[in-house]
C-alpha cells in the first residue's frame, strides 16, 4: 500500500513517486469506498499498533498565546493505551479537547519547568475534565527548585489554594475526587535519571539550562522507542549526550533576534538574549540535531507565519547547520513512531468538541462534604422560575433513575408537576 503525504518528511523519492502516481489519499477503487491511505489524521478513528507512539502537538507557540498556536503542549499516546501530557501552557487545553479523548485518560501531566506558558491550562484540565466527568484525580510530574518555593510541590499546593472557591463549590456540588492532585516531584539536577516507569514505559529526565535552576528535559523510552520533549533549554551538553540515538526530538528553536525586535515588540537588548542566551535559536537547534542525528528532528516555540519571509528566514536560519528529516512544528501537527517509518500529518478536528465518556462513570456527589453556601443566599432562589423547568426535569429524572436524587424535593419552593 502507499503511505501517505505525511510520510514524506522521513521518506523516500521512490515514497514521493507512489504518491504522485496514486494521489495523497490512495487510490479509491469505489464510489462508495474510503481513501484508504488518508494524509492527514481524524482523531479518534485510528488504533496504535502496540509498539507504536503518537505524539499531537497542542500547542507550539509563545506566551502571547494567539488563536494559530498555543503555548508548549505535547501529548504523548503508547501502544499500550497510556497518555502523556508534556507541559500545558496557556490556550492549549482547547486543542487537548479537540481530539476528543475521554478525560479519565487525559491525567497525567509532565512539567518541564514552571513558566506559565508551560503549565498555564492546568487548570483547564483540572477543573473542565471535572467537569466533563472525569471520575479520578490528576497526576503531576515535575521538578523541583532550588529552593522549596521554586518547586513543583509548593507550586500545585498554591495552585489548589489560589483556586480553593472554585475546588470547594466543585467538591459540594459534583463530587470531590476529581479535584485531587497528586505531585511526583524529582531532582531537577538527576542526569538521565527515571523518574516514572510503568506498564513497559520509562521516562527519563536529564537537567536544562533556562533563566534559573529547576527546568529539565524528558526522554521517553518505550517498545525500543525513545522520544524527547527539551521543554525550554540552551544548547547543553547533557541533551547532546543523552539524545543520541533517539527516533523523534522535539527541541526549542526561537525566532531570530531581528523577529523579536520588530515583530515581536521587544527591546533588542532582551531580544538577543532571549532567543540566544536562555533560549535555543534556530541555528543552534540546527548544531544540536546534526550533531545528535535523530532519526527526525522537530523544531517548535517560535510564532510562525507560514509563507511569509518571517517563515522563510527561521527555517533557513535551521537549515544552515542541519540537512536532516524536519518538522516545524504547528499546533495539532501529529506524529506516528515505529520501527519503520515516523508519518507526519495533520489533526483534522472540531470546533465544537464535546465531551466523550470512557470506561469508568463519575461518581455523585459524596455525603459530608461541607456545603459552601449559606442560608442567606439560598432564601433568594426564586422558586417560579425554579418550577417553570419542572417538565424538562422531569423526564431527565425519569429516563436516568433519578428518582432517589431529586434534588427538588430539599426545596422550600418545590411544587411537583400535577
Amino acid at each position: 500500500m502507499a503511505r501517505s503525504l505525511g510520510t514524506l518528511v522521513a521518506g523516500s523519492a521512490a515514497t514521493l513517486a507512489v504518491i504522485l502516481l496514486l494521489g495523497a489519499g490512495g487510490k479509491v477503487t469505489s464510489p462508495t469506498g474510503t481513501a484508504p491511505d488518508r494524509y492527514v489524521y481524524y482523531p479518534g478513528t485510528e488504533e496504535l499498533a502496540k509498539d507504536e507512539i503518537r505524539i499531537v502537538a497542542c500547542g507550539t507557540g509563545m506566551p502571547d498565546q494567539r488563536l494559530a498556536q498555543a503555548s508548549a503542549c505535547f501529548l504523548f499516546e503508547l501502544g499500550n493505551g497510556d497518555k502523556f501530557i508534556f507541559d500545558i501552557g496557556s490556550g492549549s487545553m482547547r486543542n487537548i479537547a479537540s481530539l476528543m479523548i475521554p478525560y479519565q485518560y487525559l491525567t497525567r501531566v509532565f512539567l518541564s519547568h514552571l513558566h506559565t506558558d508551560h503549565w498555564g491550562d492546568l487548570d483547564s484540565l483540572w477543573a473542565g475534565g471535572w467537569t466533563a466527568g472525569r471520575p479520578v484525580p490528576l497526576e503531576i510530574w515535575g521538578p523541583a527548585g532550588q529552593t522549596e518555593d521554586m518547586g513543583t510541590a509548593y507550586a500545585i499546593e498554591h495552585f489548589l489554594k489560589a483556586n480553593n472557591w472554585d475546588k470547594k463549590t466543585r467538591e459540594f456540588k459534583i463530587t470531590p475526587i476529581p479535584g485531587q492532585i497528586t505531585v511526583h516531584e524529582f531532582d531537577y539536577k538527576g542526569v538521565n535519571e527515571v523518574i516514572y516507569q510503568e506498564n513497559s514505559v520509562t521516562i527519563r529526565s536529564l537537567p536544562a539550562i533556562h533563566t534559573g535552576d529547576g527546568p529539565v528535559s524528558f526522554i521517553v523510552e518505550y517498545a525500543g522507542l525513545k522520544v524527547i520533549f527539551g521543554g525550554d533549554t540552551s544548547p547543553n551538553k547533557w541533551f547532546v549526550e543523552h539524545a543520541k540515538g533517539a527516533d523523534l526530538v522535539i527541541h526549542e528553536a526561537f525566532n531570530p533576534p531581528s523577529v523579536f525586535a520588530t515583530l515581536g515588540n521587544q527591546p533588542a537588548q532582551l531580544a538577543w538574549r532571549a532567543c540566544c542566551e536562555f533560549h535555543t535559536s534556530g541555528p543552534a537547534f540546527g548544531k544540536i540535531m546534526s550533531t545528535i542525528a535523530p532519526r527526525h528532528a522537530v523544531a517548535y516555540h517560535a510564532l510562525l507565519d507560514k509563507g511569509t519571509e518571517q517563515y522563510n528566514l527561521y527555517y533557513d536560519s535551521i537549515r544552515k547547520t542541519y540537512d536532516g528529516p524536519l518538522s516545524i512544528a504547528t499546533d495539532l501537527m501529529v506524529w506516528n513512531v515505529n520501527k519503520d517509518e515516523i508519518r507526519e500529518r495533520m489533526a483534522v478536528v472540531t470546533r465544537n468538541a464535546w465531551a466523550v465518556p470512557g470506561t469508568a462513570r463519575q461518581p455523585p456527589p459524596q455525603p459530608g462534604v461541607p456545603d459552601p453556601m449559606s442560608d442567606f443566599i439560598k432564601s433568594g432562589e426564586w422558586g417560579p422560575a425554579f418550577n417553570a423547568q419542572n417538565d424538562m426535569l422531569d423526564r431527565h429524572r425519569d429516563r436516568y433513575n433519578l428518582q432517589d436524587q431529586d434534588w427538588r424535593k430539599q426545596k422550600p419552593w418545590y411544587k411537583p408537576t400535577e
